[in-house]
């Protein structure tokens, strides 16, 4: 069993076949601290992930939601931002975040987003291809939560580099988050959160500014905190879907012909691209109680980890799991977490994954890689950092579909 604490495991070794032989022999296993930090538990089957999140009172997620955090005493976040938060609080906060996440008010933004998947689209087929990562993934999510955040257009390019830079994980360079670059970034949203308290809108930082959770106002490092939260959420799953989607139907061209075609619709592909790609690995909880999981017996205090990585491909829950199928149903997977963690965005990314596919359903007509892929170096997030490719197809198409 390799080292899942170590990023270079990730890119020397097929998980497929460590996360098939967990799930057949040891779902609950447990792995020995390493130089990384403490032992933890890896959870691989589908059932035992949803048992474990559904359950916030034994698992907790507020040490630490994520693998090299949690190894490294917990998340400074915890108890303050969404993602790492439990109980009335997150149920609170989630409430109050939501009115800017409603598919009703998200409308103008996903109008936006249709609009410039279609640019940048449109922008490569004129080129003559691109790199998929650095042209289209990397400006789509971004654009897109500086729509919902109302970030001003003079600052974006600003944001765009910093958020570049916090998580910078190309694997050539084994280059991991720049803490000064995440720091500059929370600067930036703390003058932003200043602002907005004294000219509020509807943006989830005006609402974070004037509503109240557990009876009292959040104060200002909690909204900075949830802002920063927000974006890099809003960037990696997005991007690496959007990259992984190409790559796949490049290496799949009778799904490539189905999605092309109209046999499957970009919503539907949609949900398997997440599933395929899964860009989140895992997500961690605490134990806070003795418990049994898998026949496994917990301590309280025991760091355990979920592999949505491997539970969306258990062979108990999707039939086939290997095979690339945009048609798949139903499909259940858990990219986007589960129960109370489901991702707040989740809506918003799947509206961001579904424009692209449905761009390149209009207009894309041939597309080939032009060198190799570059993956990222780490041990949560899986995907590309480069996809070089060639592409022919009708820019015209794009600008006559304003919808």
């Amino acid at each position: 069993m390799p080292n899942l604490a170590d990023p270079r495991t990730f890119a020397a070794h097929d998980m497929d076949e460590i996360w098939r032989g967990l799930r057949e022999r040891d779902p609950v296993h447990w792995h020995p601290e390493s130089d990384y930090g403490p032992g933890f538990w890896v959870v691989s089957r589908y059932a035992d992930v949803l048992d474990v999140l559904r359950d916030d009172t034994v698992y907790t997620s507020e040490k630490g939601n994520v693998l090299a955090t949690m190894l490294n005493g917990g998340d400074s976040g915890g108890g303050r931002m969404l993602a790492v938060s439990d109980g009335e609080y997150h149920t609170e906060l989630r409430k109050l975040l939501l009115k800017a996440f409603a598919p009703r008010v998200l409308e103008p933004v996903v109008h936006r987003v249709r609009r410039t998947a279609r640019r940048l689209l449109a922008e490569a087929i004129e080129r003559g291809g691109c790199d998929v990562a650095r042209d289209i993934a990397s400006v789509l999510p971004l654009e897109t939560i500086c729509d919902l955040l109302d970030v001003p257009a003079g600052d974006r390019q600003y944001v765009f580099k910093l958020t570049k830079s916090a998580l910078s994980l190309d694997y050539e360079s084994q280059s991991g988050e720049d803490p000064a670059a995440r720091r500059e970034i929370l600067i930036y949203f703390s003058g932003l959160v200043a602002e907005r308290r004294k000219s509020l809108g509807s943006d989830p930082i005006s609402l974070m500014a004037t509503g109240e959770v557990g009876g009292k106002r959040l104060d200002d490092i909690t909204i900075i905190l949830n802002c920063y939260s927000l974006v890099m959420g809003g960037d990696g799953t997005n991007r690496l879907a959007i990259i992984g989607a190409v790559k796949a139907l490049m290496d799949n061209p009778d799904q490539w012909e189905a999605l092309r075609s109209g046999a499957v619709t970009p919503e539907a592909a949609c949900e398997e691209v997440l599933r395929w790609t899964t860009p989140t690995m895992h997500f961690g909880r605490t134990a806070l109680a003795d418990t049994t999981l898998g026949g496994k017996r917990i301590a309280a205090g025991d760091l355990v980890t979920l592999w949505f990585a491997s539970a969306n491909r258990d062979e108990a829950v999707f039939p086939d799991p290997g095979r690339f199928d945009l048609g798949r149903a139903p499909n259940k997977h858990v990219a986007l977490g589960y129960a109370r963690h489901f991702c707040l965005g989740g809506y918003l990314g799947r509206a961001e994954i579904t424009a692209m596919l449905d761009a390149l359903r209009v207009a894309a007509v041939g597309m080939r890689q032009t060198a190799p892929e570059r993956y990222l170096y780490s041990n949560f997030l899986q995907g590309m950092s480069s996809l070089q490719i060639e592409l022919d197809g009708d820019a015209a198409a794009l600008a006559d579909t304003d919808e």
